[in-house]
């Protein structure tokens, strides 16, 4: 083995997770996680690694600054993106965007919908000074360090993105055993085309937001009311392009759902959230459809 491909052995077993973990939460996108990730080796591997002398915090600080970057540009991206954005889902066995079990941080293990569109409303720095001190537990000394501003800035910042944080979202842990009846309620429902059987099963107050990038046919604006989704819904289940549909159990940014597939073995169309009432005990209270095929396209091995 070389001294490069030593060199890059050591980058992925020994800091790859980390950083792939900021970058998802920073970006809320897998694949321009991975892009940073290609990045940050690219600079390392041009620098003399014996002139560092803590590699993990100078991979970390380069990681953070090419997310900042590509955060600033996303704005505008945003701003232009056609219909609703939501971040591209995580399947349960996709650790490689999670922390290990060390980390046991308020917030160090959640990957939730709900969580990362929180995330979506602060600006790059408070989310940077959130995450870095919240999430990843570092000092604000640190943490200023990274970001090259004060310490008292960076408290500040973080504060801030707290607050909105905890304000925007309340945080959701299922039982397995949930999961699975969410999802054989859910999927019950959708083979019948019963659309008395999905209302039932969704909270009075219940909330379908999807997102197709302006790629798919999807419901532009997010949608209100139980029976008013479950008629909308089974519509669509109803179309002769949804005949062939096969719905596979997922836990999808640690929620209940389920992956749609045209077809045993055929192509993925939509994941699928079932975000559990906070108020209505048993009943789904939010279901986040990702229709977006680009965001797709990790979850299909393209």
């Amino acid at each position: 083995m070389t001294a490069l491909s030593q060199r890059a052995h050591r980058y992925e077993t020994d800091h790859v997770r980390h950083l792939r973990a900021l970058a998802y939460r920073m970006l809320g996108s897998r694949s321009d996680a991975e892009d940073v990730m290609q990045e940050v080796w690219l600079r390392w591997a041009e620098i003399d690694e014996s002139s560092i002398d803590s590699p993990r915090a100078y991979l970390s600080r380069l990681a953070t600054n090419l997310c900042l970057d590509r955060l600033r540009s996303a704005a505008v991206k945003r701003e232009q993106y056609v219909g609703i954005w939501l971040p591209e889902p995580l399947l349960e066995d996709d650790d490689a965007m999670c922390h290990g079990p060390e980390r046991q941080t308020e917030f160090a293990q959640d990957v939730s919908v709900a969580f990362m569109l929180a995330l979506e409303r602060l600006t790059p720095l408070e989310r940077a000074s959130f995450l870095l001190h919240d999430v990843f537990d570092l000092e604000f000394d640190e943490v200023a360090t990274r970001l090259e501003r004060s310490p008292a800035a960076c408290r500040q910042l973080a504060s801030r993105a707290r607050t909105h944080v905890k304000a925007e979202y309340v945080r959701c842990e299922v039982e397995a055993d949930e999961h699975e009846r969410l999802f054989n309620a859910f999927n019950r429902a959708v083979q019948s085309q019963d659309t008395d059987a999905l209302a039932s099963l969704l909270s009075e107050d219940a909330v379908l937001v999807a997102d197709g990038g302006g790629k798919v046919t999807t419901i532009p604006r997010p949608l209100q009311g139980g029976s008013k989704i479950a008629r909308t819904f089974m519509g669509f289940v109803r179309l002769p392009s949804s005949q062939n549909w096969h719905l596979q159990q997922a836990s999808i940014n640690g929620l209940p759902g389920c992956l749609v597939f045209d077809g045993p073995g055929g192509e993925l169309v939509q994941a699928i959230i079932l975000m559990p009432s906070p108020v209505d005990p048993g009943r789904i209270g939010t279901l986040y459809i990702q229709r977006n095929p680009e965001k797709l396209r990790h979850l299909s091995g393209e």
